[in-house]
């Protein structure tokens, strides 16, 4: 037998092949966790930590996706999609609390999955956590950038952003101009990049302010704007189901119960950002306790 090959199957026999399922336990979470090397200084308060969940949700998706998920999906029956939503993000939320409080360790769903079900979905969900909040980052930056165009159009009677500027290169305007860079939505990604570099308990005190700010607009919105609701809007409050294609060629269910879920699923995407209460419990005081 080749010298070669007895070296391959000896290392085999000598050292067991790691599992894809193998898990990583508490103890060396936690020893890495109060690393002083590694550790991170806990700085964040109950108080912190609820204005961060609160600022996660409320947003660009639930002041922009929602009106998209009445028009697109439910009509008015919307509201019983933020129901089916607020039943699922309240269980998520339930899980969330649990292993926070258990496993007080940066990394969200990933660390949870490497503790409890092995390295290869802790892999999986890995990847999945970075999708999701690139998603989200883009969906507020394009946001943002729709919003200061209304502000220097509609608001500041200023000439607005050239629509190659602010829209990607995916993107045809109806008089044929191309996209080439959404600048507003780099500009505020990188502003707020920069803000977390800075550090967390900066990032925190920003956060509250804004999160008074955006709390401040929906009671706003909710005072003022119960005066304009006509009852007769909201009949059927269940429309028929139907299937209709939008101008970019996607396929839609409106009404009925699938419109209803379409809608739960577009709120629940709107809500998406409280999962980042549970990352931040390793800069908690005592995440225990909150």
């Amino acid at each position: 037998m080749p010298i070669l090959l007895k070296q391959i199957l000896f290392t085999h026999q000598a050292q067991p092949i790691m599992s894809l399922f193998i898990k990583k336990p508490l103890s060396k979470l936690f020893a890495e966790s109060n690393d002083t090397g590694k550790g991170l200084k806990r700085t964040l308060s109950g108080l912190n930590l609820v204005a961060l969940g609160v600022g996660g949700i409320i947003g660009a998706g639930l002041f922009v996706r929602t009106a998209a998920a009445a028009a697109q999906n439910a009509g008015p029956s919307v509201t019983l999609g933020f129901i089916v939503a607020a039943i699922g993000c309240a269980l998520a939320g339930l899980c969330y609390a649990e292993l926070a409080s258990s496993i007080p360790i940066a990394g969200s769903a990933y660390t949870y999955s490497y503790a409890t079900m092995g390295e290869l979905i802790a892999w999986i969900i890995g990847w999945d956590l970075i999708l999701e909040y690139a998603v989200g980052a883009a969906t507020v930056g394009i946001a943002w950038s729709e919003y200061l165009n209304n502000l220097l159009v509609n608001v500041l009677h200023w000439k607005a952003i050239g629509y190659q500027w602010c829209h990607s290169p995916f993107q045809v305007s109806d008089a044929g101009v191309h996209g080439i860079l959404n600048l507003p939505a780099l500009f505020i990604v990188a502003l707020l990049s920069l803000l977390l570099i800075k550090g967390t308990q900066d990032s925190a005190f920003v956060n509250g302010l804004i999160v008074i700010t955006k709390v401040s607009i929906v009671i706003l919105i909710i005072v003022i704007g119960w005066g304009f609701m006509k009852p007769e809007n909201h009949t059927p409050y269940i429309p028929a189901a139907q299937t209709y294609v939008d101008t970019q060629g996607i396929s839609h269910h409106f009404g009925g119960i699938m419109g209803i879920l379409g809608a739960a699923g577009v709120v629940f995407f709107a809500f998406i950002g409280f999962d980042a209460v549970s990352t931040a419990a390793q800069e908690a005081k005592n995440p225990k306790n909150w």
